[in-house]
């Protein structure tokens, strides 16, 4: 069934309207991007598909156009609007941190780090440069790596964090495996880094681990810093 022919109070985007983006299901707010479904399928059940060929929503977002466009229905068209609302959806959030204290809003943070990190399938270690009052100047991915690590180095850390005349910095990197906790390696490293950039003056205030579904870890919360 269509989901024109669907009551009003059922239909994703009357709901939206109604009550708000919150209450929709990841598979109805999908639909409303989609807008349509295919023979015998509505966009609903299209975007139940589509969520459980992939695995999850960020595993979606992360698909490569080819990944993308191997699902009946997709297309170069729609990765291109997807990936349009996907960096909307960074800016944004990188506006609000540029506007005041990244640490106003930690949530904010977390976000941005999963739109950036989440469902890749290879390591990428992320820097969000901060100013005195701990506004973001630029988030950049400093290295890449393959499915299990990633080779970082504290001499080009230390010369991204001159290049951008920082006070402080958040690190990030994502575990492809989908299991936030720390490594002794990467503790071994923050360490190091938090080292090399104090000799510069440039404090480290959090290194977040994202993987999988669950909220990025945060190294300081741990008690790790």
């Amino acid at each position: 069934m269509a989901i024109s022919d669907w009551p009003k109070t059922e239909r994703p985007r009357e709901r939206l309207l109604a009550l708000g983006a919150a209450v929709l299901s990841d598979a109805e707010l999908l639909a409303i991007f989609l807008r349509v479904g295919l023979k015998g399928k509505s966009a609903v059940d299209l975007a139940r598909e589509l969520i459980g060929h992939f695995g999850s929503l960020n595993r979606l977002f992360a698909a490569s156009e080819v990944e993308f466009s191997s699902i009946p229905g997709m297309g170069p068209a729609k990765f291109a609007q997807l990936q349009a609302v996907l960096e909307m959806s960074r800016r944004a959030l990188g506006e609000e941190m540029k506007e005041g204290d990244v640490f106003a809003t930690p949530g904010a943070v977390r976000d941005y780090l999963k739109l950036h990190l989440s469902g890749l399938a290879h390591e990428v270690f992320f820097a969000l440069w901060l100013d005195a009052q701990n506004r973001l100047i630029v988030a950049e991915e400093l290295f890449r790596g393959s499915l299990t690590q990633t080779s970082v180095y504290p001499r080009e850390v230390v010369k991204q964090a001159l290049w951008h005349n920082a006070a402080a910095v958040v690190l990030a990197h994502n575990h492809p495996s989908g299991v936030s906790e720390p490594s002794s390696a990467d503790q071994s490293l923050t360490r190091e880094l938090k080292q090399a950039l104090a000799l510069v003056d440039v404090r480290v205030v959090d290194h977040f681990i994202v993987a999988g579904q669950c909220q990025p870890l945060s190294f300081a919360e741990r008690g790790l810093l």
